[in-house]
């Protein structure tokens, strides 16, 4: 199972309000080449899709990008993801 948290201390305990798409870009880099954790396609793509929610144009293409190497159940997991994200946070 994909692990969704953010844990870095810098930005434990921030909103979505606060929290910049440059930062959940970070995130679904991370997660798409395995820095600093585990490489997870679903992990990454709900990070590149809250980044894109929030205008990150770079978020959209490496979204893109990835969706190309997912399964259509995998792109509904991560959409899913990040639907929940959205509503806990």
């Amino acid at each position: 199972m994909a692990r969704f948290e953010i844990n870095n201390a810098e930005h434990a305990g921030m909103g979505p309000q606060t929290i910049t798409s440059d930062v959940f870009f970070q995130m679904g880099i991370n997660h798409s080449i395995g820095r600093g954790v585990p490489a997870d396609m679903v992990a990454a793509h709900m990070w590149f899709n809250l980044a894109a929610a929030q205008g990150n144009r770079e978020a959209i293409r490496y979204r893109q990008e990835i969706s190309q190497e997912m399964s259509a159940s995998e792109i509904a997991e991560a959409q899913r993801h990040a639907r929940e994200w959205l509503y806990r946070h």
